[in-house]
């Protein structure tokens, strides 16, 4: 565990993107903090912009088969990213292409926001090597913002319904279940950055906080 900021920011999930493979992360970050989540995580670290812009959690998105990148991103960051973590990068086709913001995914699925068109969720599918459903969390479209998945769980939305955690654990085949961030903070996907290896997480996160992240992405046995 780790806890971390951007610039004074506790939302991390804003500004990088984890997988099991590596760490998107805004260029101009700084290299302690850099390192320390490099660290925590166990994956090297990618200096990156999408688009020119630093909030590269929220406009990128991957699992162990590809990442996915908002429609902005140039020529150059994609020839990049893919050099230094030797995965495909694919654009997000569509006005709604944010990619961090509007897909969640882990090895398993991806669920994702439920007006991105046809030819978007065969993007996602066919870059992440996934079954696709469409959907949202507690009235929140931006599933991406709305919760973090990984390959042992999901956190999401304090106010997510049943149905749509049903959902979730279907199409990405873990443990759903709900939480906060930064002190009852409820998009936690914007302040929270993980993997299977660990979590980075924004400084204001509190202990019982801390604990129900631990346990429903795996890092710790349910008691």
């Amino acid at each position: 565990m780790l806890r971390a900021s951007f610039t004074g920011s506790s939302y991390v999930g804003v500004f990088a993107r984890a997988t099991n493979d590596c760490l998107l992360v805004r260029s101009d970050a700084d290299a302690d903090t850099v390192a320390d989540m490099a660290a925590e995580l166990d994956v090297d670290p990618v200096p990156t912009t999408v688009g020119g812009s630093g909030t590269v959690g929220a406009l990128a998105v991957g699992n162990e088969s590809g990442l996915l990148v908002s429609g902005r991103a140039t020529d150059r960051e994609i020839d990049a990213i893919e050099e230094a973590t030797d995965l495909p990068v694919t654009e997000l086709p569509g006005r709604i292409n944010a990619a961090g913001n509007v897909v969640l995914a882990n090895d398993y699925g991806a669920y994702v926001h439920p007006d991105l068109n046809r030819e978007a969720v065969q993007a996602v599918k066919s870059a992440l090597d996934v079954p696709v459903e469409r959907g949202d969390l507690a009235d929140v479209r931006t599933v991406g913002t709305a919760a973090v998945a990984t390959n042992e769980g999901v956190l999401c939305h304090p106010k997510s319904r049943e149905p749509e955690l049903e959902a979730i654990e279907d199409v990405l085949d873990v443990r759903a279940d709900i939480g906060t961030v930064n002190y009852g903070a409820p998009l936690v996907g914007s302040g929270l950055v993980a993997n299977d290896a660990g979590y980075v997480v924004g400084t204001d996160t509190t202990g019982p906080e801390l604990g129900r992240i631990e346990e429903t992405l795996g890092y710790i046995e349910p008691q």
